[in-house]
Order: C-alpha cells, then structure tokens, then sequence
C-alpha cells in the first residue's frame, strides 16, 4: 500500500506488472490513462469528510499515468499479486453501497468501494467511519485461517490487511488493539492522522477518541475475495445488547454527490 498527495498539474506513471491495482481517490480529481483506455475528471470531493468514493481498478500488465487536476489531491494505492486478468474498471460514488454496522456507541458507517463479489481476483476494499467515542471492528473479529463448512460454504477466510488513518481534526487519534488468541501478538497502537496500522493476523477493534470521528481505508487481500470473519467469542455477546444506532450516523451520504 501507497498514499500520494500531488496539485494540480502534477503526474506519476507505471506498471501494474504481475500485480492488480486499486487506487482510491481520497480527495481532489484526477485523470487516469492506461493501456487501452482512459478514465476522464475522477474524483469530486474534497476530503473524504466530505462525500463517497471514487476508486480505479486496473488488472496486471498495464502502464498507466495519473495526473492531477486539482491541488491536494490524494489518492492511497494497494496493489497484490494476481494471476487472472479483468478489465479495467471505475467505481463512482453511485456504486458505492453505505452500511450502518453495529449499535450504540459501536455504530459505524461502512462504505462499499470493492466489495466482494467485485470484479478483480484478491482485492477487497472499504472505509470506515467511526464517530468520537464510539468502537468499530467490534466486537473484536479476525480472518487469518481459511476455513470451509461442511456444506462448502467459506466461513472465515485468511487476509492481510490495512488501516490507513485519517481524522476530521488533524490533532485527533483512534487507538487499535491487534491481538490473537494465544497473545503472541498483542499491540496497542495509537493511530494518528495519515498512519497505516498493518493487520497481519489476529482481532483488530478500533475506539475513535471523543470529540473527532475517525476514518479509516481498509484494503484487504488473501485466499479469498471475501470478508468472511470469526468474532472473538469472549465478546461475541455484546451484539444481543445493543438496541439503535448512532444518530451522528452516516457521516457522508450520497446527497452529498447532487
């Protein structure tokens, strides 16, 4: 994984390679060229405070160029070995499904950038909006074996993944326990804005500090495109005891795309 920041005017070139390559457009617009195509003024909001996602998907063994035309623009990058090849792709904000996960102060909103089932072999990608005070990635979850039923069906699949940090106010911060079961992993991490958090295996919950709403870009990739998941059963109990979500929530809707 990748972040860049560019103003307007200012481009960055290469090759996918043996790779498949997300891009997500965290603010500003841009034009993305590649081989055998090109997508034209990608992008709207200003920061991902303010509106949905706009993200390019570009299979291995293309050149591609993106240039920016607006300042500031960002865009964070996760790019994973892949052996099948699938067309080129642009994700507007009108593909992009919201969630309200969760309840009480471990509401959160989920939007859908490339979600399973998306066309691409290993890439999954998703942001998360935490308002202050209040836990995502909870109860704790992880996805670190790759395990099928009786019946075929996949039940937890084995994924890497990232937390790429952003707060409403740049001062804030969001701590992030990573943890397994025997505890040979076990990290507490404060998470301040533009930090990357690694989640190689284990549970990984997220409390968001009061006063500022996190936002994290989670891109995740391994045995499967799936966000199959196990909770950690020593507190897989609290989802019987929450009863309405958060009423901050969404943090950004679609409305503001009109």
């Amino acid at each position: 994984m990748a972040a860049r920041r560019l103003n307007a005017g200012m481009t960055f070139s290469g090759r996918t390679g043996d790779c498949e390559l997300a891009r997500v457009v965290l603010g500003g617009r841009c034009h993305v060229r590649f081989s055998g195509g090109e997508f034209q003024n990608v992008g709207r909001r200003p920061n991902v405070f303010s509106g949905m996602p706009w993200a390019v998907y570009l299979p291995p063994g293309v050149d591609y160029a993106i240039e920016a035309l607006s300042d500031d623009f960002e865009v964070a990058s996760c790019w994973v070995r892949a052996e099948d090849e699938f067309p080129a792709r642009l994700v507007t904000p009108g593909d992009s499904a919201i969630e309200l996960r969760g309840g009480d102060n471990a509401s959160r909103q989920i939007n859908s950038i490339l979600p399973p089932g998306f066309p691409c072999q290993r890439i999954v990608a998703v942001e998360v909006y935490t308002p202050g005070g209040n836990w995502s990635s909870y109860p704790p979850h992880k996805h670190d074996v790759h395990r099928v039923g009786p019946d075929g069906a996949l039940l937890e699949a084995d994924l890497e993944e990232f937390y790429f940090y952003k707060l409403d106010r740049p001062e804030g911060y969001a701590y992030q326990r990573v943890y397994t079961d025997d505890r040979r992993l076990d990290e507490l991490v404060m998470a301040q804005h533009h930090d990357i958090v690694l989640v190689p295996e284990g549970y990984h919950p997220v409390v968001s500090a009061h006063g500022y709403t996190t936002y994290y870009l989670n891109f995740l990739a391994g045995s499967a495109q799936s966000l199959a998941n196990a909770d950690d059963p020593a507190y897989a109990w609290v989802k019987a005891n929450w009863h309405s979500l958060d009423p901050r929530l969404p943090i950004v809707s679609h409305e503001m795309e009109a």
